[in-house]
């Protein structure tokens, strides 16, 4: 049994599986909310507020693998785009290390693509040759991954992400049009510097919060219910249309609509869906199916193999 641990921008992820030949099975999913790069894209630094709320969130997930599965015999844990990008970033590292006793692994952001991808597909049923499409929104940058099962053929990571968006353009509540667009603009710009090439029959997939929390208010579901999500499709007209409803509402507005599922990315949420519409849009994507897969899942697989 292992455990794999993704400190990202907005969240701290665990999850607790086995990997027998390439298969997880999982055991558990913990999510805390401490939103790490809070302030990063500005300052460049990582906020003490922020380490420590990061910090104990790790305590947390210790404390439940240590109590509750000590037959685990291996913690990997992850760090994404907010530790990439903070100056500050090694006296994080160091933080991590003297308090919990994990080794973080900083990922570059083409490691970041190449294990969502194999997260991603990891929970979902595709056949051996399918081509598969991966979006990943974080909080500060967004990976896109092109493949199958074999492996990747191309990948790229956008310093682009709900977090850092929301801080950059969307800066009232809720937003001005004015600024809708201009984060439009630069969505659509940052897509059209790296383009790929999927083939027209390719699978779309969309992982993390944006992707799940949409699919969950889909389905009307009040807590997250991972069986139920994986394979959740979106459309993209359903989608323009949620977020012409979601861009009048303010944070609080949409709090209620969904309490448990956008507690701690209700002022963010709005954000990772121009950003899912404008790929969609850019690919002329009609929909994309919604994994709960990720880099974790990645992780595990990867270490299975090494």
């Amino acid at each position: 049994m292992k455990a794999a641990i993704d400190i990202g921008t907005n969240t701290v992820l665990l999850l607790i599986a086995e990997v027998n030949d390439g298969n997880i099975n999982v055991i558990r999913e913990e999510q805390r909310i401490p939103r790490l790069g809070k302030g990063v894209d500005n300052t460049k630094l990582l906020h003490r507020d922020s380490m420590e709320r990061v910090l104990q969130s790790l305590r947390d997930f210790k404390e439940i693998i240590e109590s509750e599965y000590p037959e685990v015999e291996e913690v990997i844990v992850t760090a994404t785009s907010a530790v990439r990008d903070a100056e500050n970033r090694d006296t994080f590292i160091k933080k991590v290390k003297d308090e919990t006793g994990y080794e973080v692994r900083l990922l570059s952001g083409d490691e970041e693509a190449q294990y969502t991808f194999l997260g991603a597909l990891s929970v979902l049923e595709l056949d051996a040759n399918h081509n598969a499409f991966v979006l990943d929104i974080g909080g500060g940058s967004t990976e896109l991954a092109l493949g199958n099962v074999e492996g990747l053929e191309q990948y790229h990571s956008f310093d682009m992400g709900s977090v850092r968006f929301k801080e950059r353009f969307l800066l009232h509540n809720p937003p001005y049009q004015e600024e809708i667009f201009e984060c439009n603009d630069e969505i659509k710009y940052l897509f059209g510097k790296t383009k790929f090439k999927p083939a027209k029959n390719v699978t779309a997939i969309g992982v993390a919060g944006t992707a799940t929390s949409l699919a969950a208010i889909d389905i009307q579901l009040d807590e997250y219910e991972n069986e139920r999500l994986n394979g959740h499709i979106i459309d993209r007209e359903k989608l323009s249309k949620s977020i012409e409803i979601f861009s009048l509402h303010t944070y609080d507005q949409l709090l209620e609509l969904s309490p448990k599922l956008l507690k701690g990315r209700e002022d963010i949420f709005l954000t990772g869906l121009l950003i899912l519409e404008g790929f969609m849009k850019f690919y002329d994507i009609p929909e994309i199916k919604v994994s709960t897969g990720g880099i974790r899942h990645g992780a595990m697989l990867l270490a299975e193999k090494d």
